[in-house]
């Protein structure tokens, strides 16, 4: 383990962020899907991303040691104490958007995960080895969605080629490192961010070009920061309502 504590509870409440704030915005989705195959899958997707991220929030919690569980750091702390990227906080929009968003992530999540594996640090090893098993499935399942959309119909075409305008401002954000990750990658705890990103952009380029989608410019990083708590106007809209029953009976045990 490091001996920089504070740099590993933060590097974990980044990956715990991540895929909690993901999987709260596809639960949006239940009842709403175009397809009852759809809102199953995505369900599933949730429910995983939610369970990768209770393993990280143990971890983290243990480390923080001042009585917080995994369910208060998910349900008790503010805006500005969210680590996630900007992306996965960003509306669902319609069905395009959210399988651009999914794809654009799981690219980043897997890469991660599968880097992660070869950690130094033994708890986040496993965690990320377990997490690679679903990582795979959800990036084959974006994908592919991906692709039936922009090589569908000219309309659904059109909306995925609307979807990755929008979304793609938010990939800086995504991939960028910081001096955080780079101590913790060079004592071999976390994933390097270049190489992450290097692996993302493949991804990406072999994805979008088996349907002709055009890969945009490396987007340009800008004034807001997921990883130090600058959020967009969407997460606080997102914690009030996720956050809601715990906060207005704080303590409370079913």
């Amino acid at each position: 383990m490091t001996d920089n504590k504070n740099d590993l509870i933060e590097y974990l409440l980044r990956l715990a962020d991540n895929a909690m704030i993901n999987g709260q915005r596809l639960c949006e989705w239940c009842g709403h899907a175009p397809a009852l195959e759809e809102e199953m899958a995505l369900m599933n997707v949730a429910l995983d991303l939610v369970g990768q991220a209770r393993n990280w929030y143990e971890y983290a919690a243990e480390l923080l040691a001042d009585g917080r569980d995994a369910d208060r750091l998910a349900f008790t702390r503010d805006e500005r104490d969210f680590r996630n990227t900007l992306l996965v906080e960003q509306p669902n929009g319609d069905y395009a958007v959210t399988t651009a968003k999914l794809f654009l992530f799981d690219a980043w999540h897997l890469h991660t995960l599968q880097a992660l594996t070869a950690s130094k640090d033994e708890r986040i090893a496993a965690i990320a080895a377990k997490g690679v098993k679903e990582a795979t499935y959800h990036l084959r399942r974006s994908g592919e969605w991906v692709e039936r959309l922009g090589d569908g119909t000219e309309e659904s075409r059109q909306r995925m080629l609307a979807a990755i305008d929008e979304l793609w401002r938010f990939t800086g954000d995504l991939l960028a490192g910081d001096a955080i990750q780079q101590r913790l990658a060079e004592a071999g705890i976390a994933a390097d961010a270049a190489a992450v990103a290097a692996a993302w952009q493949a991804t990406v380029e072999q994805v979008f070009g088996a349907t002709n989608l055009p890969v945009p410019q490396p987007s340009s990083y800008f004034y807001l920061d997921g990883k130090k708590g600058l959020h967009t106007e969407h997460l606080g809209i997102l914690l009030a309502e996720m956050q809601f029953l715990q906060r207005a009976y704080p303590g409370a045990t079913w």
